[in-house]
């Protein structure tokens, strides 16, 4: 599975695109604005200078990052985006909600996205409550923040480095957290022990939803789940997206109680039909989404997104 298309809303918001041939008219709060280029178009700090010229930016609370172009003759990202955003803070001292990242297949392959630091982004904009980062290449050190209510990083390879930073924020009103994990074969080196402090309750006192998702190692991760100290706090559990089979799913039943879940998401996956209906049959009063079961393809099972 690819990303086919822009994000529509987010964080409540409409997502409405900038563009300087058509000044903004209206409530500059009242909208999640995007802020893109093309691949041959004009390059993106020059949109975004546009973008701060032409909009009220100290109402703007929502903003999304689009397309931000290629490389230079280097192979080099010719822009940086969190050290952009970072150097321009003061412009933007209502913003609580940030995607970086709304990039789409025809774009470019998840993969080819190159991410510097993201850290930045929360030292800079101290009082962020959503951060959403779509990459391939990403780096993270770990950083404190009491404002942050939901981070999700979603990439078809997660270097374990990132998750063990995640581990060692300082997050205590922490509610929503989305791990996209992927494969090996694009730097996603997690294993479970990288997932301990997260699995063990010991982070995070507020974390209500957590997403382990996209996860090549679906099955180990499910088995370690199932006996998470963390699980007994969530109201929502995902483990979506990955190349879970049988034997996570069964080592998810065996383990503890599930059942004071609001939901269960566990959509594309490698379930038998007999076993989705153990599921089902486990977790009544559980909103449980078990859509896109996959076929093998001989041996091979496979996430939903990895390039």
């Amino acid at each position: 599975m690819a990303i086919y298309e822009h994000l529509s809303d987010f964080a409540g918001l409409p997502v409405e695109d900038f563009s300087a041939d058509a000044p903004p008219t209206g409530d500059p709060g009242a909208t999640a604005w995007r802020i893109r280029t093309e691949y041959d178009g004009r390059p993106f700090e020059e949109i975004f200078r546009d973008f701060l010229d032409a909009v009220d930016t100290t109402r703007v609370s929502h903003l999304v990052i689009g397309f931000e172009g290629g490389f230079d003759d280097f192979g080099e990202r010719t822009v940086d985006i969190p050290l952009l955003l970072a150097e321009h803070a003061d412009r933007l001292p209502a913003l609580r909600h940030l995607f970086v990242g709304d990039v789409v297949y025809e774009e470019s392959e998840i993969s080819w996205i190159e991410r510097e630091d993201i850290t930045p982004l929360v030292e800079s904009f101290p009082r962020l409550e959503t951060l959403e980062v779509r990459s391939g290449t990403l780096r993270m050190r770990p950083f404190a923040s009491t404002a942050l209510r939901r981070l999700r990083l979603e990439s078809g390879g997660l270097p374990s480095e990132v998750v063990r930073a995640v581990g060692a924020c300082d997050l205590p009103d922490l509610e929503h957290l989305d791990l996209w994990l992927g494969v090996e074969i694009y730097g996603g080196d997690t294993t479970v022990a990288d997932l301990a402090p997260i699995l063990s309750g010991e982070r995070f006192p507020s974390l209500r939803h957590l997403g382990l998702e996209d996860a090549e190692i679906a099955d180990e991760i499910a088995a370690a789940v199932a006996g998470a100290p963390i699980v007994a706090r969530l109201e929502s559990l995902s483990l979506a997206l990955g190349a879970l089979t049988d034997e996570g799913a069964e080592a998810l039943l065996s383990g503890q109680p599930l059942t004071h879940l609001r939901r269960l998401d566990l959509h594309h996956h490698f379930l038998s039909d007999a076993m989705m209906q153990r599921v089902r049959q486990a977790l009544p009063g559980v909103e449980v989404d078990l859509d896109e079961q996959m076929e093998r393809r001989g041996d091979w099972i496979y996430v939903a997104v990895s390039e």
